[in-house]
């Protein structure tokens, strides 16, 4: 399910996703209700002592504006000191409502990274393939700043401003008359809806600097990742200029970004200016006539003051809502994705004892149109090593992703031990397979933490056993810092042949039923793949294992080889009698020795 897409010029989007908001939020409120309850008493006593500021300041200029002997310069005093007690009230409540909540919003944050992590690897392998890194980090470091923001500012800033205008308004309109009040009311009106119309109108310009930033962001991670192939091919400058048109745009995005603020910030300006001068205008008279005392203008220019400041950052806060929901969005998006590859809501867990597979006339194709397996029937014993060949694009690789359940076939059934794997749990299917890939990527961290990524919960013990079990041992005595040695990013600093044996290490370890062995020779020099060999069958012995073969020197002692030839099974057999058949085993055979010479 995707989602609906967060429209900025549509009030009922914006509603729909603070909804969808709430829905995530709620439950960690309800855990923090008594922190949240606190941090609201906290923002009322705030409040309160900058609401007592100008009276106090009215009381104190009306005191030393005439001539009351001793007491009235005790009173003075007191006044001063309650002036100092109000500020004090309302900077240290002020500090202790954000240190109170603060804890929420940490949490709330915590929560939803965590949710849209953990989402995300649950997500297609068809998601992951299209995927943009980059840009994806970005969305979900932003999503999450914009919650946090959200939760800050809407309960802390827009409904105490709000409510203080409120009050102000109020008491000038019971203290000095409708005129006062009418001043706040209208400008208040003309600076919210001038604020609202020109942030819906600067909007697309924060979209624009959104993608280009992850835009940017996306070009130069893609680029980094992949440099050794930047250096075969002596595309270092061709990468900048890239890189250099991705930053050109977020710079045009920027400077527009810049220019739709500053005519937002000088329209609200203007507004508060005229705003103010008027009000204060209005008390000057009024003090020149007599109906006001200097303690009542300064009352007033105070309320202003106060008012006008919170209600200038509300503009601020109405406009980071906007983006925050812009941001918000991409991460709901993310959150929203379809995940069609997930265990059924009554499966139980799968209990593998022999470790028998069969494929049951199975039908897959990744698009319409385009079939990969037709029919495909293969059984595979509890304890055999089967060897699965054919040419180029014969759907090898496809049988083994099948059996892992990174896609569903569309036809026919995949079953183990008896059990179709669509009705047991995906955590326990995938718990009782080991995949030694064709391309083992490591962690940029230590060795021996790269082997017990196998079973994070292994001792060093039983990562020692799995190092001599995978043949790494040299390997292990040859680096500078043994198995502490960081092997780099995506294990760069070792060779193929031993990133594959490290993916044998992490297959003993993880103590699976079944073995899959994808190609995981078909680039490796012939020591290296010797080496690797060797591995594989000290481990293949003591379980059900399935080899993707490309090299078919690798599997001459495999119990039985099968044949794919356009996603069917053509042939089967041991070694000697394939050769003997003279079919396609024998022509894929003689045109690899044919090669190799």
């Amino acid at each position: 399910m995707r989602s609906q897409g967060f429209n900025e010029d549509s009030t009922a989007s914006a509603r729909y996703l603070i909804a969808k908001l709430w829905w995530r939020l709620a439950p960690i409120l309800r855990a923090n209700r008594n922190r949240v309850a606190l941090a609201l008493l906290c923002l009322l006593g705030a409040k309160a002592g900058l609401l007592c500021i100008p009276f106090l300041l009215k009381a104190l200029v009306d005191g030393l504006d005439t001539d009351s002997g001793q007491l009235a310069i005790h009173v003075i005093l007191l006044l001063v000191l309650a002036y100092g007690a109000a500020r004090l009230t309302n900077t240290l409540f002020a500090e202790l409502r954000d240190t109170l909540f603060g804890r929420v919003t940490e949490k709330a944050m915590h929560s939803i990274s965590l949710q849209t992590f953990r989402h995300v690897h649950s997500l297609d392998v068809d998601y992951h393939l299209n995927r943009r890194t980059g840009g994806l980090a970005r969305d979900i470091e932003r999503g999450t700043n914009g919650i946090s923001f959200l939760l800050r500012f809407f309960i802390f800033n827009i409904a105490p401003t709000l409510f203080e205008i409120t009050m102000v308004a109020g008491i000038l309109l019971i203290n000095y008359g409708a005129e006062y009040a009418a001043v706040i009311v209208v400008s208040v009106l003309l600076y919210g809806s001038f604020s609202f119309r020109a942030t819906r109108w600067r909007t697309q310009y924060v979209r624009e600097v959104n993608a280009a930033d992850s835009d940017s962001n996306t070009r130069a991670v893609d680029s980094l990742l992949n440099y050794e192939t930047v250096k075969y091919f002596n595309n270092e400058a061709f990468e900048a200029e890239r890189y250099d048109v991705a930053l050109d745009i977020w710079e045009q995005a920027r400077r527009k970004n810049r220019l739709s603020l500053f005519a937002l910030n000088g329209g609200q300006a203007l507004i508060i200016a005229v705003s103010q001068t008027a009000m204060l205008g209005m008390a000057a008279m009024a003090v020149d006539k007599g109906s006001m005392t200097l303690g009542d203008f300064i009352l007033v220019n105070q309320f202003m003051l106060q008012l006008f400041m919170p209600l200038g950052f509300l503009g601020f806060v109405y406009r980071e809502i906007k983006a925050a929901l812009a941001n918000i969005e991409r991460l709901f998006g993310v959150l929203e994705e379809g995940v069609s590859i997930q265990s059924e809501p009554d499966a139980g867990a799968l209990s593998v004892i022999e470790g028998r597979i069969r494929f049951a006339e199975v039908d897959f194709s990744y698009r319409e149109g385009s079939e990969v397996l037709r029919q495909f029937t293969m059984d595979i014993a509890g304890g055999e090593t089967v060897a699965l060949v054919g040419s180029s694009g014969a759907g090898k690789s496809t049988v083994s992703k099948l059996l892992f359940r990174f896609y569903d076939p569309k036809g026919g059934a995949i079953e183990i031990d008896g059990t179709d794997i669509r009705s047991v749990s995906l955590e326990s299917l995938r718990r009782a397979i080991a995949v030694v890939p064709q391309d083992c990527v490591l962690f940029n961290d230590s060795l021996r933490e790269n082997i017990r990524y196998g079973r994070p919960s292994a001792t060093d013990d039983e990562v020692d056993q799995a190092v001599e079990a995978a043949f790494l041992n040299e390997v292990v005595e040859r680096l500078p810092d043994g198995l502490d040695t960081v092997v780099g990013e995506r294990g760069l600093k070792l060779s193929g042949g031993e990133r594959q044996r490290v993916s044998i290490a992490r297959a003993v370890l993880k103590e699976a039923a079944i073995l899959i062995f994808d190609e995981a020779t078909s680039s490796l020099d012939s020591h290296s793949e010797q080496a690797v060999m060797a591995a594989f069958r000290h481990l293949a012995g003591r379980h059900t294992a399935l080899v993707i073969a490309h090299r078919l020197s690798t599997i001459v002692d495999a119990d039985r080889i099968v044949v794919i030839d356009r996603g069917a099974v053509v042939e089967e057999g041991t070694h000697a009698s394939l050769l003997a058949a003279a079919g396609k085993y024998a022509e894929l055979w003689q045109i690899q020795r044919r090669a190799q010479a």
